[in-house]
């Protein structure tokens, strides 16, 4: 709390509020009351969800029902809970989610949960976790997605189509770009 205290004099600067980093002994619901005073200030808020950890799922359904974010960061294990996931695409609520970091933290860069989000039409996208540690950027996890599953060029489009869908950016800048995406898979669409 004292850090969102800290950080409102520059609110005119800040867009949203995350909590990241490992949930473990942290429940999301550790911080609901900064989470609802961040709310009040009028921040976006996203909550990070990492994969495979105990009590995963009751952490989704935190920052959905609880919280009521904006975004979840990583949050794959979502699929194990049919009506979070009914839940996610009711609220129109997208994941950040890095298949490099994915494998790093566990043993599978759950594209495969990725995949299925896509095609059961949440707002799933593809993102870099911390390029200089996990040694990868927004290239080498498309590429991932790309080469370890079967999803066709034009859902790969998609999965950045989602990111910008999902963005906090305004709505001028997102047209812009989903824009300029769009030409793009039209301009290549015959490769």
């Amino acid at each position: 709390m004292s850090t969102l205290m800290d950080a409102l004099p520059y609110k005119d600067w800040i867009i949203g509020i995350g909590l990241d980093s490992d949930e473990r002994d942290n429940p999301p619901k550790k911080f609901a009351a900064v989470f609802e005073r961040a709310r009040k200030e009028g921040f976006l808020l996203t909550m990070h969800c990492d994969i495979d950890q105990k009590n995963s799922i009751e952490h989704i359904r935190q920052v959905l029902q609880d919280i009521q974010v904006d975004r979840i960061d990583h949050g794959t294990n979502v699929v194990e809970d049919p009506a979070l996931v009914a839940l996610l695409k009711q609220k129109n609520i997208g994941l950040t989610c890095c298949p490099v970091s994915n494998s790093v933290v566990t043993k599978d860069f759950k594209g495969k949960e990725i995949t299925h989000l896509l095609r059961d039409g949440v707002k799933v996208t593809v993102n870099s976790d911390d390029p200089a540690y996990f040694r990868a950027y927004m290239s080498e996890n498309m590429e991932k997605m790309a080469e370890g599953t079967d999803l066709t060029r034009h859902e790969l489009v998609q999965l950045q189509r989602n990111a910008f869908e999902i963005s906090w950016l305004s709505s001028e800048k997102r047209e812009a770009f989903v824009n300029m995406l769009n030409d793009y898979e039209a301009k290549h669409a015959h490769l």
